[in-house]
């Protein structure tokens, strides 16, 4: 197998899963978070037959039982690394370890030595141990026929390793298609949700259109009459006037054409080159009146307080702004929801309350979409960017809103989409983005 150099962060992301695996051997590591470093169908074998391990439920409780055990014994480990290999793909990696571990009862000292495999695979974007198996190591040196079986059982390890490598990147390769399809699909969902807001947002420059155009025709009746009379000085006050419907006629026609050209680009694909300076707090304030609109249109029982508090320091920012307004469309409508969700309880007294701000932070612009809705339980805070996790009711959501609003905002931006929540008092979302004034990316 080729060694390969991985990235930084996703070596570094490696090593803390390795860490975690190792500290859970240890009984250092919670045992209610196994599953952010084990996946649910692990196999695992250990030094004897008997011991098989099929599933994270197994491990579990295998792993309480030896902590209970070994309750105010003095335990001591000794590892040491032997091999550390990764696919060529970076996607599947082996670390073999020597362990000696020492167990000191009533004074005296047992110790034992075992070999550690364990692979390692990247699922989700996240490293996960899927596979461990533990053996006893060979204590024979020099001895031809032990050398040739663990030549034979790594030779086997490895053609099953090259295997899955291989069935991993077929897999990898249909996702990719599936999550491309989705991905379109998700969209052209949020484009539907922008059309009722936008109806009702580009009605208003439309009906300035009318009404100044309708006035001005009957002022140009007034103008000819006062031709025929030759006043000429109400005829150049009466051109005063046109000229002023004409350039307000302008300005909401204008206004008009730039909600549209916003509706097409929410739904074109943003890259770099597609970055403009842009005013961070009047894109939030004009996405949150879409949002609003939009549900009110579908719902007209629908209500709810919007507060903004907008810096009136912050500098244009350079962001792809169909992909960033996508961002807060999602946040925002996310928002809109848990208030209703809450209001629906009729708790006395309640107002369902939708709050969007700006500021600068250090060397930061930070957008902050907060709702004083139910809040996100404390338990499933760290799923909430994993793709198709979803807190709505089955055909409220499809899982992948959050998931590509944070890809938009990390990898897209190199800035960072947090999350802080209350049970019972609300959910704030914060978007950092890096603090850039030129069209450079």
């Amino acid at each position: 197998m080729k060694i390969t150099i991985m990235t930084n962060q996703k070596a570094e992301q490696l090593e803390e899963q390795y860490n975690n695996f190792v500290e859970l051997i240890k009984n250092n590591y919670p045992l209610e978070k196994m599953s952010l470093v084990i996946v649910p169908d692990v196999m695992g074998y250990g030094a004897n037959l008997d011991e098989k391990i099929f599933n994270l439920d197994e491990l579990y409780e295998g792993w309480r039982m030896q902590k209970k055990q070994s309750l105010g014994l003095d335990m001591q480990f000794e590892i040491t690394p032997v091999s550390r290999r990764t696919s060529p793909g970076e996607n599947v990696a082996i670390y073999v370890d020597e362990i000696k571990y020492t167990l000191t009862v009533e004074g005296v000292k047992h110790e034992n030595e075992l070999r550690l495999s364990t692979i390692f695979e990247v699922i989700e974007e996240r490293w996960m141990c899927t596979h461990f198996h533990t053996s006893y190591g060979l204590v024979v040196t020099n001895d031809a026929w032990a050398l040739d079986v663990a030549k034979m059982k790594n030779e086997e390890l490895q053609k099953l390793v090259d295997e899955r490598t291989i069935q991993l990147q077929n897999s990898i390769l249909e996702l990719k298609s599936t999550q491309a399809q989705l991905i379109q699909s998700e969209k052209l969902a949020s484009l539907g949700e922008l059309t009722a807001g936008i109806a009702h947002e580009i009605q208003n420059p439309l009906n300035f259109v009318n009404n100044f155009a309708e006035v001005s025709a009957e002022m140009l009746v007034e103008m000819d009459a006062e031709l025929d009379r030759g006043d000429i000085n109400e005829v150049k006050a009466i051109s005063a006037d046109l000229q002023q419907n004409l350039s307000k006629i302008n300005h909401h026609g204008q206004r008009a054409s730039a909600i549209v050209k916003g509706m097409l680009e929410h739904s074109r694909t943003g890259d770099a080159m597609n970055r403009v300076s842009t005013d961070l707090s009047a894109l939030a304030d004009e996405y949150l009146r879409l949002a609003y609109h939009g549900l009110r249109a579908r719902d007209s029982s629908f209500n709810a307080m919007m507060e903004t508090h907008f810096d009136p320091d912050l500098p244009l920012v350079s962001v792809i702004p169909q992909d960033i307004g996508r961002v807060l469309l999602n946040l925002i409508n996310n928002a809109f929801y848990a208030v209703n969700e809450k209001a629906k309880l009729g708790i006395e007294g309640y107002q369902p309350t939708v709050t969007v701000s700006s500021s600068i932070v250090g060397d930061k612009v930070t957008i902050k979409v907060q709702d004083n809705g139910n809040g996100i339980p404390q338990a499933i805070q760290d799923k909430i960017f994993q793709p198709f996790f979803t807190t709505k009711p089955t055909g409220k959501g499809t899982g992948l809103g959050l998931s590509l609003a944070y890809d938009i905002v990390t990898k897209g931006h190199g800035g960072t989409l947090k999350l802080e929540s209350e049970d019972e008092i609300g959910t704030e979302f914060i978007i950092h983005l890096p603090f850039k004034t030129s069209l450079d990316s």
